[in-house]
């Protein structure tokens, strides 16, 4: 009976125990630390996903942004100033006898300082983009 008494109150104060040691106060314990819990991601992957993969600050991306500057009149000054608003002009000093290469990305159109030969530039490397699926 003795016994009987004795794993009773071993049994009760255990579970006492356990259950005073998962406060919400302290983080439940992996060893010595704490157990990592990740939050699912919610909104944001359903908004990003079929956004085009925009950047994290929600500009849309050099390809989209070329895209749009696709639907403007070929040939206009409009859509040179909607290239120069993605890629800010930056002619380079031209070296003596030196004849400018072709451009290798669509970055080095900016170095073109013809504007005629900017935009063919531009509209060389518009052109070879697949097109997007729009959302």
């Amino acid at each position: 009976m003795r016994t009987m008494v004795v794993m009773v109150a071993l049994l009760a104060s255990s579970a006492a125990l356990a259950q005073s040691a998962g406060t919400p106060s302290s983080p439940p314990m992996v060893g010595d630390r704490p157990l990592v819990q990740i939050k699912p991601r919610g909104d944001k992957m359903a908004t990003s996903e079929g956004a085009g993969k925009q950047a994290k600050s929600g500009k849309p991306s050099v390809a989209s942004q070329l895209q749009a500057c696709l639907e403007i009149e070929d040939g206009s000054k409009e859509r040179l100033d909607c290239y120069d608003a993605i890629f800010p002009p930056k002619p380079k000093a031209p070296k003596k006898g030196a004849k400018q290469a072709a451009a290798k990305a669509v970055a080095e159109c900016r170095f073109t300082k013809e504007q005629d030969e900017r935009l063919a530039c531009y509209n060389g490397f518009a052109d070879a983009i697949p097109k997007l699926p729009k959302t």
